[in-house]
């Protein structure tokens, strides 16, 4: 299917001005099960949905495009039926995921919130939200400085470690001479605990990242191009992913996962409320592990013929189309006689990014994260229904 056509409002050039940054909270906790999430004790924070200011709308800045047209009796009512929802202390994610399937208004921030929620990042008790988030916040921030730490900084730490209080100018030199380097510590030893080898180990993940992350959504201005939110945009990017590849080793990195990371950024970055748009890094991250945690089996490669693995979710796919479809399935594997891998592959694995253009593709989500539980989107794939038209 040839894919649409990015909106201009998509490429805006408010994107080029990035916003300011408050101070990162300090490191409190660190849970390395990254997959079991923990939930602290109540703190009620104010209500973060809220309209956005000017210059940071993004998403919802329909102006450029021609097609546009005012909201609709269904949005505002719509969008008036999420606010008093997620206004709630405690929400009911029954009826929030009822309201989700039916499409999100593109405004008020209301969807960045929301996916938080339907993915399991923000509990159900408004009252947990601050202190969970500042608790997310500061473990990935200790995940970024332990993970994508320079080898040679390990390695004078691990030395700064082994000597007493009273080698203080030792302590301070940014370099080590190469007779204070451990052996099992040198850039050309092969010992498999060594730092440096594992770096070498990871640089072919690392490359592939990089690759993938530059040619993700080449057409937008907030994935690409030579400015510098752009560029912070796609490192941010790139963290998420080496992160997450070193932290699962037993999946690591799969071409595509960059589709997948990319409207959870977008989405997160895009809020009006500042604060959020700031730890929109952190913010994605956990809600990428909790997107793929329930499919994660599926980039898996020795996975693909067991029970959890791609073709087997590819065969309930088919079967679920012969059910509710069987005209087009008749059509596509019996007239046709086309492999459901040929179509279907990418549907699941990407989650339908790759079939139509990015805005659409949000509204999609909104129905494929209400349609489900945290976990279940391989499912969602194929009985959801589309959102309505807009």
């Amino acid at each position: 299917m040839m894919k649409k056509k990015v909106p201009d409002w998509l490429n805006s050039s408010l994107w080029s001005s990035p916003t300011s940054s408050p101070p990162s909270p300090a490191i409190t906790e660190y849970t390395s099960p990254i997959f079991n999430p923990t939930i602290s004790p109540p703190s009620p924070p104010p209500l973060i949905v809220q309209d956005p200011p000017p210059k940071q709308i993004i998403e919802e800045s329909r102006s450029e495009d021609p097609h546009d047209a005012p909201p609709s009796d269904f949005d505002i009512s719509h969008q008036t039926q999420l606010l008093a929802e997620l206004s709630k202390k405690v929400m009911d994610m029954r009826e929030l995921r009822r309201i989700a399937c039916q499409g999100v208004p593109d405004s008020a921030g209301i969807r960045s919130t929301l996916w938080k929620l339907l993915l399991g990042y923000l509990p159900p008790d408004r009252g947990l939200w601050s202190s969970e988030l500042a608790k997310k916040r500061s473990q990935y921030k200790q995940f970024k400085e332990e993970i994508l730490m320079n080898p040679s900084e390990i390695t004078r730490r691990m030395y700064n470690s082994t000597i007493g209080d009273a080698d203080d100018a030792k302590r301070d030199r940014a370099l080590l001479s190469r007779s204070e380097i451990p052996h099992d510590e040198h850039p050309l030893s092969l010992g498999k605990t060594s730092v440096w080898n594992q770096f070498f180990q990871d640089t072919e993940i690392i490359d592939q990242i990089d690759r993938d992350v530059k040619r993700t959504h080449p057409d937008m201005h907030f994935f690409s191009g030579d400015s510098k939110f752009s560029k912070s945009n796609q490192e941010a990017l790139k963290n998420i992913l080496i992160i997450f590849a070193k932290l699962n080793p037993g999946v690591k990195y799969v071409q595509g996962m960059n589709e997948l990371l990319a409207p959870l950024y977008y989405v997160f970055k895009n809020d009006p409320d500042e604060e959020n748009a700031t730890f929109a890094e952190a913010d994605a991250f956990f809600c990428f592990v909790e997107l793929l945690s329930g499919f994660r089996d599926n980039f898996v490669q020795q996975l693909d013929n067991s029970v959890v693995g791609i073709r087997s979710t590819i065969t309930k796919l088919s079967q679920l189309l012969r059910k509710h479809d069987e005209e087009l399935w008749r059509h596509l594997e019996i007239t046709s006689k086309i492999n459901p891998q040929f179509y279907a592959f990418r549907w699941i694995t990407l989650l339908l990014t790759q079939e139509f253009n990015f805005a659409d593709s949000l509204h999609i989500w909104d129905t494929l994260l209400g349609d489900s539980s945290p976990g279940m989107l391989c499912n969602a794939n194929s009985h959801s229904q589309a959102p309505p038209s807009r």
